[in-house]
């Protein structure tokens, strides 16, 4: 064969073989992986033309796919009681892809999932068309109705409740919202245009959920987390004298202070129930410097700090830093510095301490429901980590119980409740358009004392301090007595 036909048919051998190889590989190994893709609109079109699973909320759906006759598809999107839902459900549309549930659980809602492979072979030889399984949602309708409500327009803020016992997430409703049916429209024009819009509103992202993805600085509310590290060193208990200064040097920046407003300056030295129930600052600052910073992050990645999560929606991680200088970690562990939370995360500390140190793991789906009505899954709880031990827990619980009998917490007591909780002032800096300061307010805790049922978490964005934290205390009486029916 003459040298120069021989190079050519192996070059063109070898091209074969890389196609060949390369197409074998999409169709065997990423072909879910590229069926799933939200960006796919080749797989969009396809089940825009299929009976989309719903996503339910006691029994009710809030997403649904419904027949259309607008001559593009056969079916729309529709989406029920939008605004309390958006950040959970998402949006599932033709210009812009999905997001949040409608994403996460699209292998059920299209009816691709393993689970379904009996249905999609009964429609293939029955000639229907295959159906997408429904999903029904742990939330508790009034209950997330009643939080969406009760957050005042204007604010960017978040509620979280909780079932601590099983992780059961009960409501999960931030402001400002959205409604995806705006972005759920067939025509791509007009869904451009409101998607457009909507990124004009301030503080609005619709393609983040506030509870799960935007760490923040969580303030005094990580003080939960130093009460558990002092007591595990055995150096502290509740009885232990703290020096208490008004202010304390960490040998760079400025001195970490107590709050001026407070009760804190009236003792140079208190016991931890008191600095934990007025929250004062510089004593936990005084108790990083003597037992330094392992212990301490051992303790904050114990209760889910840098720890992968998914409710099924990716929780994103929250941070306690590494790697700081002295002064830093004297900020880290009043909240500040790089000491950022999720509301997600905050409530799960509260978990913790109801459930008797033990985090069950955060879950959305109740359970999954073939078109057929059967139950093809049905989670059951789980633990998630042992935080601390229940004896820490106990005592960390009964502490819990001051700032709402006579501290920080005093205007979210509901007569009748046995609440305890944790308040938090972070510092933002950050400045309004009249130059007043910024801080993020929040509040988080569990109910009744003695029999946890509900671990509630507030979470408010960049306000004024008065309106933080009056807003925060009025938001969880009112959550509380929503759920006890005060």
């Amino acid at each position: 064969m003459n040298q120069a036909i021989k190079r050519v048919w192996v070059a063109l051998t070898m091209m074969f073989v890389v196609c060949l190889a390369g197409l074998s590989y999409i169709q065997f190994f990423s072909a879910e992986k590229l069926a799933d893709n939200s960006l796919n609109k080749r797989q969009l079109y396809r089940e825009f033309d299929l009976p989309r699973g719903a996503i339910l909320v006691d029994g009710k759906p809030i997403a649904e796919s419904v027949p259309t006759d607008d001559g593009q598809f056969t079916y729309q999107r529709k989406y029920n009681n939008p605004k309390e839902y958006a950040h959970l459900t998402g949006y599932y549309s033709l210009a812009n892809g999905s997001t949040h549930l409608e994403s996460d659980l699209n292998s059920w809602l299209t009816g691709s999932s393993s689970d379904l492979v009996f249905d999609r072979l009964t429609a293939m030889f029955t000639g229907k068309k295959a159906e997408g399984a429904s999903v029904e949602l742990t939330i508790d309708g009034d209950l997330q109705k009643k939080a969406y409500e009760m957050i005042p327009d204007g604010l960017r803020a978040t509620i979280v409740v909780t079932d601590p016992k099983t992780g059961d997430i009960l409501a999960m409703a931030s402001k400002p919202s959205f409604d995806p049916n705006e972005l759920a429209v067939h025509s791509t024009v007009k869904a451009a245009e409101n998607m457009k819009k909507l990124t004009n509103v301030k503080g609005l992202s619709v393609y983040g959920n506030p509870a799960i993805d935007t760490p923040i600085w969580p303030g005094s509310t990580f003080k939960i987390l130093d009460v558990v590290t002092g007591l595990e060193s055995g150096k502290f208990d509740r009885t232990t004298p703290i020096k208490n200064p008004s202010s304390l040097d960490v040998g760079a920046g400025p001195p970490i202070t107590n709050f001026g407003e407070g009760i804190c300056g009236q003792r140079a030295e208190a016991t931890l129930d008191f600095i934990f129930t007025q929250s004062c600052n510089t004593p936990f600052a005084g108790m990083y410097l003597e037992l330094g910073e392992k212990p301490f992050a051992d303790v904050a990645e114990r209760f889910g700090f840098g720890q992968q999560l998914e409710i099924p929606l990716n929780v994103r991680p929250s941070v306690f830093p590494e790697g700081r200088a002295k002064s830093q970690y004297a900020r880290a562990v009043i909240g500040q510095d790089e000491t950022k939370a999720t509301p997600l995360q905050m409530n799960m500390v509260a978990m913790a301490i109801a459930n008797d140190g033990v985090i069950m793991q955060p879950n959305l789906v109740k359970k999954v429901i073939a078109p057929d009505l059967r139950v093809i899954e049905e989670p059951k709880p789980k633990p998630f980590s042992t935080a601390t031990t229940p004896e820490i827990a106990n005592e960390v619980a009964e502490m819990m119980a001051g700032p709402i009998a006579s501290g920080t917490a005093m205007n979210a007591r509901v007569p009748g409740v046995d609440l305890r909780v944790k308040t938090g002032t972070a510092e933002t800096q950050r400045e309004d358009a009249n130059g007043t300061e910024l801080f993020n307010s929040w509040m988080t805790g569990f109910a009744p004392g003695d029999d946890p049922q509900v671990a509630i978490t507030i979470a408010i964005e960049d306000v004024p301090y008065n309106t933080g934290h009056n807003t925060a205390g009025s938001l969880m009486k009112k959550m509380t007595e929503a759920v006890f029916n005060k």
